[in-house]
């Protein structure tokens, strides 16, 4: 038999000190030795999401009526996010609890507007590069939807390859901004006039971008167009708890238009216990992320996303520049904060292996194999201890010194 509830309650005290040991074990994500799942924006940015969260951690986002006061937060996220995306006149959105379930009600949607608006019947299907998010997939699987994965052209959306695959049942194609793997920026632009062209519902996944690509534009980054600034984008998906350095968990899922959500929208009467109508998947949603949202996006400002942004896509290009130096490859011309290189003589998994002996935790890439970073603000100080420990990764694996084999762990 495996735990069971105790017969009296522990003080918290000691059960604080248990968790603090059990911690210990944890990566160390405050040094700066993760490069996937946390973002770390510093000490003011994560007193604001604490404080912010426990002021609203018992309200529950499911009753407007009860809780105004995050509605009145939640709307005016999705209005700042739709603000930086180029949302039209009448661009709509909602909170979420992160990108699969963003990524999900816009699979939602997009099937159900395919079926009441364009009269889909049968098997739908959707579209994407071979670089999307496995979210697709498990929206395609909980809904029985078929997932054509496209093979990509030089690590980029093939808009060629993915028109053709696209037929009268295709009810959503996919592009990213950026994709996670390589953290390069799908050819929107093309996705878009190809979508308009055929008439075909384009998501973008911004999960990862949505909240640094508009910053990164704005302190001259060179950023093509990703967003509804492209006519045939007709929802998004932008993750808060990313590089919105929101507390987790939070993302926008956004629509062109309310006509678009409101295929989103669950209502049911049909019950004992009167009217039910949720924007999303989730019934309650927690207070505490939504407020979080909403106070550090106004504590951040643009100035100090701008600022925050600098400082990763600082780090990043001292890293390219760095891993060239010691005979790595960039895949793409990365442009964000995520950065993915291989070796063409030197197996990247051992080079991981024995950064992991050194308390890095990183991501990898299979093809090609490489190693992936995810960057932060704090990365940009710790950037120079990254590179030593690379270098002696790389030789102690061309010394033949890898030691036990370890499995590669993938986010």
């Amino acid at each position: 038999m495996g735990t069971t509830l105790p017969k009296k309650g522990t003080e918290w005290g000691k059960l604080k000190g248990e968790m603090e040991a059990r911690g210990a074990l944890d990566v160390k994500w405050r040094e700066g030795k993760t490069a996937v799942y946390v973002f770390n924006a510093g000490p003011d940015v994560a007193e604001v999401q604490k404080e912010a969260y426990t002021m609203f951690m018992s309200e529950n986002g499911l009753g407007p009526m009860a809780f105004p006061s995050l509605k009145q937060m939640e709307d005016e996220v999705v209005s700042m996010g739709l603000g930086l995306l180029h949302g039209p006149e009448g661009s709509v959105g909602n909170i979420t609890s992160g990108g699969t379930d963003s990524i999900t009600m816009a699979v939602k949607t997009a099937r159900d507007y395919a079926r009441k608006v364009k009269g889909v019947t049968g098997t739908c299907n959707i579209v994407a590069p071979w670089s999307a998010h496995p979210a697709f997939d498990k929206a395609a699987k909980v809904m029985e939807v078929e997932m054509r994965r496209v093979a990509c052209a030089d690590l980029l959306a093939d808009v060629a390859a993915m028109e053709k695959a696209a037929d009268a049942n295709t009810i959503m194609i996919v592009g990213s901004a950026p994709c996670f793997p390589y953290g390069l920026i799908d050819p929107i632009g093309a996705l878009g006039e190809m979508a308009a062209k055929r008439g075909l519902w384009l998501h973008v996944d911004a999960c990862v971008g949505g909240y640094i690509a508009p910053f990164v534009r704005m302190n001259g980054g060179d950023v093509p167009p990703f967003d509804f600034e492209v006519p045939g984008v007709m929802s998004m998906s932008a993750d808060l708890h990313k590089y919105g350095y929101c507390a987790k968990g939070a993302s926008t899922v956004l629509f062109r238009s309310e006509e678009l959500r409101a295929h989103m929208i669950f209502d049911c009467a049909d019950w004992p216990g009167g009217r039910m109508v949720t924007p999303t998947l989730a019934g309650t949603r927690p207070g505490g992320a939504i407020a979080a949202a909403w106070a550090v996006m106004n504590f951040l400002g643009e100035e100090g996303y701008r600022a925050k942004h600098r400082q990763v896509t600082d780090a990043r290009e001292t890293i390219e520049a760095g891993v060239a130096k010691l005979g790595f490859r960039v895949l793409g011309r990365p442009q964000l904060g995520i950065v993915s290189f291989t070796h063409d003589e030197v197996d990247p998994f051992a080079i991981w292996g024995k950064l992991f002996e050194r308390g890095w935790f990183t991501s990898l890439t299979t093809e090609p194999k490489g190693l992936h970073l995810m960057l932060s603000p704090f990365h940009n100080s710790v950037t120079g201890t990254y590179l030593a420990d690379l270098e002696w990764a790389l030789g102690e694996v061309k010394a033949g010194n890898e030691g036990k084999k370890r499995e590669a762990r993938y986010s």
